[in-house]
């Protein structure tokens, strides 16, 4: 990423009294023009860089002139080094953490043996959340358009997108970009997208892309008053799910449980994965609702359901017809 080479650069900058543009192309692979490009950008952001040309010239930082590190305390210094580490995680390189090790160069106080925050961002999805994440991040940096096959609620849709943000946020990562089908800025979410390509060829002129808005009223509105009650084995994941103040212990210790939620559907998946444990009290249209799916779950497994025995039996004879 573009960031990445300027912090680089002007690293490299702070370590060496001059450099030529050949050397600094060299090292970060890329073309002499784009450390022009580059040199600008860092002169444009304050920094006082002099060339000089012929034999002895170069690229240096004006004499005299330091970044003072005491505007950074040591506690800054570590939270800013466990971000970067952070992104380190989601695919298994060094790359954030060498880079800062590199602009806090004698300063051994605050790296690696003294950290006291680590933040892992990778998930059970590493191995292909990894190729996503940084395939989006190229997209970002050169103005591809993203393509891709995406699974909602709503169905399925192949989507083109002018990708500007890469998100993680509620452990998960999303894109937000303008949807070409729906003329409109959309968030996705990267485990729902498959056939993930960057058109390299195509590029899109940048809009002034507004921030998402990223509030849990905006995208988990409520709507549901949900009042059920728990045993008293349930109390680790309500705190952990909801916090403390999601219900009152009563007398015979079980808990009465209330909030707003978002989906029913969800809502009821979210209640079956506590069995008899749990029971929903309101609203009523809800609990008729949960009340039949339990019942079609109990025909579905019982042992009279003909339609079920004959498509395992089915299986059954497929599994033996290929090991036979």
């Amino acid at each position: 990423m573009k960031i990445d080479r300027l912090i680089g650069i002007l690293s490299i900058l702070l370590q060496k009294e001059n450099v030529t543009a050949p050397d600094l192309a060299k090292h970060f692979e890329v073309s002499r023009r784009t450390i022009n490009r580059d040199i600008d950008a860092l002169c444009q952001a304050g920094i006082p860089i002099v060339t000089k040309q012929g034999v002895n010239g170069g690229i240096s930082i004006m004499d005299g002139f330091r970044i003072d590190r005491t505007l950074l305390t040591n506690s800054e210094m570590k939270d800013i080094l466990a971000g970067l580490r952070s992104l380190d995680s989601i695919n298994g390189t060094n790359r954030y953490g060498q880079l800062m090790e590199k602009l806090s160069a004698g300063s051994s106080d605050f790296m690696t043996g003294d950290q006291s925050i680590l933040i892992d961002l990778s998930s059970w999805y590493k191995e292909s959340l990894a190729p996503k994440i940084e395939l989006i991040r190229r997209a970002i940096d050169n103005r591809s358009l993203l393509e891709f096959h995406y699974y909602s609620p709503n169905g399925e849709s192949r989507r083109v997108i002018e990708p500007y943000y890469l998100i993680f946020c509620w452990s998960s990562w999303y894109v937000w970009g303008w949807c070409r089908q729906r003329e409109d800025y959309r968030l996705f979410k990267l485990n729902r997208m498959e056939v993930l390509t960057a058109d390299e060829d195509e590029k899109f002129e940048k809009r002034t892309a507004p921030y998402p808005d990223l509030s849990n009223e905006r995208i988990f509105p409520g709507g549901i008053r949900v009042k059920a009650l728990f045993d008293k084995e349930c109390k680790w994941r309500l705190i952990e799910e909801f916090g403390s103040g999601c219900f009152e212990e009563l007398q015979n210790g079980r808990l009465l449980f209330h909030a707003d939620y978002t989906s029913r559907d969800n809502l009821i998946s979210w209640l079956l994965t506590f069995g008899e444990k749990a029971e929903l009290l309101e609203p009523e249209f809800l609990r008729e609702e949960l009340g039949e799916t339990i019942r079609k779950m109990s025909d579905l497994y019982t042992n009279g359901n003909k339609h079920g025995h004959d498509e395992k039996c089915n299986i059954t004879d497929i599994g033996k017809t290929k090991t036979s």
